[in-house]
């Protein structure tokens, strides 16, 4: 049976501030993971970020934190190569994982980055929902079903995350949905709704705020 996908609702003003709460609290970096050997202890509840390089993954952890850089971001995609764990108001952790689709990286690089991410994908008990970042204008391509694929075979629910979203009319970002929509209906990891974004307007950030304070 096909499952219904939909924008996420408004949460309730109480939901928007227990959101806006859990990130003005200290939020700081912890560590760079390069091997899973590496990895902290998963003793406490985190979520993660996952994206194609240069769909904005950076620029959107910095906007929910609200912290100008907090991520490191930059123009040249394939920067981020190792998971990067951050600390949510000192009880949660906030994982941004290596940005994927980088065709000009050498392929040992690309290699260690796919081990690396299947083995946390894998093992990380206390990961509870990944967001998986598309952007707006070129909605779902064959390099993300790579990851969408992957966090099927891992057992592990995740959202996607609408980037970038000012950078297109409202008409487009309709049929944006209607893409992703369809190509979600062949992934059973899916979450049933569809945030959308804007780091740069602060779209859909109290929302994802709120979501993410939800799971944690």
């Amino acid at each position: 049976m096909a499952v219904s996908f939909s924008l996420t609702p408004e949460p309730q003003n109480d939901a928007l501030e227990i959101g806006r709460r859990l990130f003005a609290g200290q939020t700081g970096f912890l560590k760079g993971v390069v091997a899973i050997s590496g990895l902290p202890a998963d003793d406490r509840l985190e979520i993660c970020f996952a994206g194609r390089s240069n769909v904005g993954k950076s620029t959107l952890i910095n906007a929910v934190t609200g912290r100008k850089s907090l991520a490191r971001t930059s123009n040249t995609p394939g920067r981020t190569q190792e998971i990067n764990f951050f600390i949510v108001g000192n009880r949660h952790y906030l994982v941004d994982l290596p940005g994927y689709g980088y065709a000009n990286a050498p392929v040992t690089v690309i290699e260690k980055w796919q081990r690396l991410v299947k083995q946390y994908l894998s093992n990380r008990q206390s990961l509870r929902r990944a967001f998986v970042l598309i952007d707006s204008r070129h909605g779902i391509t064959k390099v993300d079903e790579q990851i969408l694929s992957l966090l099927d075979s891992a057992a592990v629910t995740f959202q996607i995350v609408l980037t970038k979203a000012d950078k297109i009319k409202e008409s487009e970002r309709r049929k944006t949905l209607q893409q992703v929509s369809k190509a979600l209906q062949a992934h059973p990891a899916a979450f049933p709704e569809i945030l959308i974004t804007s780091s740069e307007k602060g779209w859909g950030i109290p929302i994802l705020r709120s979501v993410i304070a939800t799971l944690l």
